[in-house]
């Protein structure tokens, strides 16, 4: 008898699916250990970012090999527009300006992409919040692409991952997350994200099973 989970998965790896690789925020404010030291990372967790760096950039190859297309998600923190509920849940005042640690502003080595990189043609999305959605033309970009599911990686699990897979749940899409490919600053959270993620939102698969379906999906 086959299983949900199986069943999920013969959906995804179908020959005639459309796929798409969705790369949130691995930016040099979220993993570069340099930029990392004011998180206070214990070894664990700081060996779990390294890692799933590498596992994102391992589901990048994969997807370019098999013609998955891979589109960018990058926070763009812009001064001149600030995110005021963020400042005040971060320093209590709306309009906090922003401190030296803010992360990933427009123009600062904070905002480049650390460990992996866009390859020319490949579509980039600018956000100023969570999700990758929110206030981005990414869903106008996936429906045009004929996207009809979406495998998600990058920083933090938590956050921004579960921001974006979310919200592509909710638009309709079937989301994939790759807990290899994913990290959160705290391994306890980092797990817990992935649990509440497995129970709404996602099916959890690691780098080799994804590879394996696109793979097998594109010959």
């Amino acid at each position: 008898m086959v299983n949900l989970r199986e069943r999920r998965l013969s959906f995804l790896s179908a020959p005639d699916r459309r796929p798409a690789l969705l790369v949130v925020d691995v930016q040099r404010s979220f993993g570069d250990p340099e930029f990392l030291a004011s998180y206070g990372l214990d070894e664990q967790a700081s060996a779990l970012v390294k890692s799933a760096i590498t596992g994102a950039e391992r589901l990048v190859d994969a997807a370019r090999a098999a013609g998955v297309p891979v589109v960018w998600i990058e926070l763009a923190s812009d001064p001149s527009r600030p995110w005021r509920s963020s400042a005040w849940f971060r320093e209590g005042d709306l309009d906090a300006p922003f401190g030296p640690d803010e992360p990933c502003v427009i123009g600062t080595p904070g905002a480049q992409w650390y460990g992996v990189t866009p390859a020319q043609g490949e579509q980039r999305v600018a956000k100023r919040h969570y999700s990758g959605f929110l206030g981005t033309d990414l869903e106008t970009h996936l429906r045009a692409s004929g996207i009809d599911c979406v495998v998600v990686a990058g920083l933090t699990t938590e956050c921004c991952v579960a921001a974006t897979a979310t919200d592509a749940f909710q638009l309709g899409w079937p989301v994939v997350v790759a807990p290899d490919a994913v990290a959160a600053y705290d391994t306890r959270v980092h797990e817990n994200a992935l649990e509440q993620l497995a129970l709404n939102v996602a099916v959890l698969c690691t780098v080799d099973e994804i590879t394996r379906m696109w793979t097998e999906a594109s010959r």
